[in-house]
């Protein structure tokens, strides 16, 4: 059985999709489902590629026992050949990534995150980058509820259909 692969996508792939692809890693290990999931993360823009992530970021997640040392990179078209399902953290993102899109089966690939988070709020997954550690803080807590969201209905949804 091949491994789902799931893309995580932010824009500069250094606050909020290292972090939930670092968390939908955990959660798969947790439940001993590594062998059916591969995660990865990029970014709709150039500016941080080759970096770690912010070190807020890194520090949030170090704060709940969480490393996180993936390299920033940029979403290209090829991801919607290597990934089952694309999950954006917020609308603009989506924009972006449909903007690259060929046809019908690449769009349906593309999710909100927030879709999969049981508080939804407005749908989308704030942007840290230019507040405080409260704000690093409120996206864990979103990132972390919304990764077990999607890990359930992957789990009870394999075709990863909406």
């Amino acid at each position: 059985m091949a491994k789902k692969r799931i893309l995580f996508v932010c824009l500069g792939n250094i606050c909020r999709s290292p972090l939930a692809e670092g968390l939908f890693v955990e959660a798969v290990a947790t439940q001993g489902l590594h062998a059916r999931y591969e995660a990865d993360s990029a970014g709709t823009n150039r500016y941080h590629t080759g970096e770690l992530p912010d070190p807020r970021t890194r520090q949030n997640a170090e704060s709940h026992g969480l490393a996180l040392t993936h390299r920033a990179r940029t979403f290209g078209r090829a991801d919607f050949d290597r990934f089952n399902l694309i999950v954006c953290m917020d609308q603009q993102n989506v924009q972006n990534v449909l903007a690259l899109a060929r046809n019908a089966d690449d769009e349906a690939k593309v999710h909100l995150m927030r879709h999969y988070d049981p508080e939804p709020g407005d749908g989308q997954v704030p942007d840290p980058y230019f507040g405080g550690a409260d704000g690093f803080e409120q996206v864990y807590q979103i990132l972390q509820r919304a990764t077990l969201g999607l890990l359930s209905r992957l789990e009870s949804d394999p075709s990863l259909k909406n």
